[in-house]
This record gives structure tokens, sequence and C-alpha cells, in this order.
């Protein structure tokens, strides 16, 4: 009964990642203009190789790009602080899904390189506009783990928590559904190249989301909260970065 107990369990897992879950299948943005500029740009910096950190993910990680004023949107001083001597290439795409990842992952960006770590942050925009469930995500975070063991054999992962953010009570409740399902997943070893981190207590504050947390609530006029301050992006690299310094084999960035 155990036994069978396993395979049902690996069945489903299955399934989540299979071709029947969009959230785990190959989806080109390249109609848009700048997306497919940022394509061609990031295959282009891959095949010039060293590289030795690499972010996968969607807008949050293209962040690290933006530069103040204001403060709040000033991510450049962190990143040289915490990254820039570590040669890292940062492939975030605003507004990709897991699906997006993969077909970048899929059409060249991380060929020709052999990163240390790898750092992925992604699945919030599959509670956007497509609405996939938390099963589906997972699923879609599942496939892009296994296309950054099929693409860079021996990169140490780590895995980061969707972000908490406010938009919905579905959201809320699916954003809870996948990081509970990415930790039985990943969080205890059964991986051994993933580090699962769950990071949502960065954003809480007495027990609720911390409006102050994220840079949407400072635009004019403002958006839903969904994109963390260039502060707290920076406590975010503090809390990742013992486990990237392991992963990396080099010194803890303070």
């Amino acid at each position: 009964m155990k036994r069978l107990g396993l395979v049902l369990v690996a069945a489903l897992l299955a399934g989540a990642a299979g071709p029947s879950n969009p959230a785990a299948g190959s989806l080109s943005r390249d109609n848009l203009p700048w997306w497919h500029a940022r394509h061609v740009a990031a295959v282009a910096r891959a095949r010039l190789g060293h590289v030795d950190l690499v972010f996968l993910g969607d807008s949050i990680t293209q962040n690290w790009e933006e530069r103040g004023p204001p403060d709040w949107r000033d991510f450049a001083p962190q990143w040289q602080r915490f990254y820039s001597d570590r040669n890292p290439l940062n492939l975030g795409f605003k507004g990709d899904t897991t699906a997006s990842l993969i077909w970048r992952m899929e059409h060249g960006e991380v060929d020709g390189i052999q990163p240390k770590a790898a750092v992925v942050l992604i699945g919030a925009n599959n509670n956007g506009r497509v609405h996939w469930s938390a099963e589906q995500t997972i699923g879609g975070i599942e496939a892009v783990i296994a296309e950054a063991h099929r693409k860079l054999p021996g990169t140490k992962i780590l895995l980061l928590s969707v972000l908490p953010s406010e938009r919905s009570a579905w959201v809320d409740e699916t954003t809870i559904a996948t990081n509970r399902g990415l930790a039985e997943r990943y969080g205890h070893g059964q991986d051994p190249l993933v580090t699962y981190m769950d990071v949502t207590g960065l954003f809480m504050k007495d027990g609720h989301l911390d409006k102050a947390a994220f840079l949407d609530g400072y635009l004019t006029p403002p958006d839903p909260l969904l994109h963390p301050t260039a502060q707290t992006q920076t406590r975010l690299s503090e809390a990742m970065e013992p486990t990237l310094a392991k992963m990396m084999g080099d010194r803890v960035h303070r």
C-alpha cells in the first residue's frame, strides 16, 4: 500500500510537469519588440561565456538593472555590492511566466555557460492574466529546474519562494499553496543541487503584508503591490547571501 501511494504521488507530479500543463510548456513572447531585443542580447552575452552566477526570473529580477532616483528604485548600488564581482548574468524578463522562462532557456540564453550558481525567482506572473493554479505553477517551476539541470549540469540552484503580493484573495491563496508545494518538493534535500528558501517573512510585518516593502505603492498612480523596493531587495540579498556564498565558494558579501 505504501509503495502504491508513492507511485500515485509520482504520477501526480509527472502530470503537473507534463505537456498538458501550460505552465510547464514553452511559450515565446518574441512578438514584443523589447522582449525580442532583450532575448537577442542575452543570447549574445551567453556566447561570450565567463558567467559564474545567473539569475533566472521575471521583472523582480530584471529590476536589478533599475537606477534611481528615487532611492526606492535605485537597485544598482546593491547589485554592485553583492554581485558585480561574481561575473553575473541577469536573465530577468518583465511579465514572464514559467513557460516563457523555459522557452528562453531552450533558445540560447544559457547555452555555452557553466555558472557555479543560479538564482531562480519565478511564478508571480503565473498568478496574473494566465491564472494558472498552484499545482500548475509547481509543475512549471519543476520544469524550469529540470531545464536548468539539463542545460547547466552541476550548477547549484537557489530556488526562492514566490513572493507575496497584494492583488487578490485568490492570488494570496495560490501563492501560499505554491510555496507549500515547493517546500515539500525541494525543502528537504531531495535534489542535492537545489536549495529552497522561503523568503515570505521578509515582506511581512506583524503578520500582515508590509506595504512599504513594495515600490508599486510609490508610483503615480499606484499599482498593485508586487515588486520589492530597492531596500527590500537588499534585505532579500542579505538573506540569500550565506547560502549563495557557499554555493559560489567565495566570501560572504556584506
